[in-house]
């Protein structure tokens, strides 16, 4: 089991270090100059030549490469010279000193992000940090929503199969898959939100966090997060429709299914007792997939509803060319997508003993 984490662990670092490096170049190749960026419309010469020594823009990219790559790794070495480039000089961020080495001081830290250009400074990983909750909240919401029902429609999709209801389930899955995540934001948020805000009485946007009239405080107006679910549900919804009825189908046909309906055993009592367990593999897999990309899914759902959450820092990080953020909005969505995949591969595991850990 060990052999099988160390063998994981290095896929999921190998993968990571491809990410940083191809939204590295991405981003530092585009038109524009970093340090005109951070100064906006106050800039003078003397000013743009102490933020690009400040961030080290002032260096050949390959030279900003290694720099970016030993922010980001939790062991860093970092210059004792004044003249050099070290985030640690602004007193802005602790890290714990192991050793020296002549001009140099071996760190061990949390990865390091950088700071917004159009925040004053302030870092990406606590921009992050305010954001990412509501969208893990809205991704976790949408992603029970499509197991939950999914698996009722799929079931009730297999149990009747080539009957009405079949296809109906089947048309009404074809059309979740088929309309974009934006469409659908705009349409429920003007029918449910407007159009029948009076029996609803959902608004059209609103984050989980709201201010009291009074703006003494803040409070969870959890009716908020109801229809950006919905929306952000509906395609995994239709994926797993789909995979949970093809594979109940499919399970259905076993030689131990058929020995259980010759004992007497209801539809229900094998489908509870036998048949599910067995058919949720697919199922995982798409799950798991579409939870880490329900993150960045969330771009557009949460910048219509107005839902404060990192898609919505993504689309404001973006119209103003804030790139520390969108890099590290990035590494953190392409981090949760490796961890879930080993998390789903473990949980294969246990589902399937026919499946080990090698």
């Amino acid at each position: 089991m060990l052999k099988y984490f160390l063998k994981k662990i290095g896929y999921a670092l190998l993968t990571l270090y491809g990410v940083i490096t191809v939204i590295f170049f991405l981003f530092n190749v585009l038109p524009g100059d970093p340090a005109r960026m951070m100064l906006d419309q106050n800039e003078n010469s003397e000013q743009l030549a102490l933020i690009k020594k400040k961030y080290g823009f002032d260096k050949p990219i390959s030279t900003q490469y290694l720099y970016y790559l030993n922010d980001l790794s939790p062991i860093s070495i970092h210059s004792n010279n004044e003249s050099d480039y070290s985030f640690l000089k602004e007193g802005k961020y602790n890290a714990a000193s192991l050793f020296k080495i002549g001009q140099t001081t071996l760190v061990i830290k949390t990865p390091y992000l950088r700071e917004s250009f159009q925040k004053s400074g302030k870092k990406v990983s606590e921009i992050i940090g305010n954001t990412l909750p509501n969208t893990a909240i809205l991704a976790l919401f949408a992603i029970v929503i499509a197991i939950v029902f999914g698996i009722i429609f799929g079931i009730v999709s297999a149990l009747h199969k080539d009957t009405w209801i079949d296809r109906m389930i089947a048309l009404v899955s074809t059309l979740g898959m088929s309309i974009p995540s934006f469409f659908s934001a705009i349409l429920f948020a003007w029918l449910f939100g407007f159009v029948l805000q009076k029996y609803t009485h959902l608004n059209m946007t609103g984050s989980l966090y709201e201010v009291d009239d009074f703006g003494e405080g803040r409070y969870i107006q959890w009716k908020n997060i109801i229809l950006p679910a919905i929306v952000l549900g509906i395609r995994p919804l239709a994926v797993v429709i789909q995979l949970m009825r093809n594979s109940l189908l499919e399970t259905f046909g076993q030689d131990y299914i058929r020995t259980a309906r010759a004992k007497g055993l209801s539809e229900i009592q094998i489908i509870r007792k036998h048949a599910l367990k067995n058919s949720l593999n697919p199922v995982i897999t798409a799950i798991s997939g579409w939870f880490a990309s329900m993150l960045a899914g969330a771009v557009f759902v949460e910048y219509i509803f107005g839902w404060n959450g990192l898609g919505k820092e993504i689309v404001e990080a973006l119209n103003n060319l804030d790139l520390p953020v969108i890099m590290g909005a990035v590494l953190v969505i392409s981090t949760t997508f490796v961890v879930i995949n080993i998390l789903v591969d473990i949980i294969y595991a246990y589902l399937d003993p026919k499946i080990r850990l090698s």
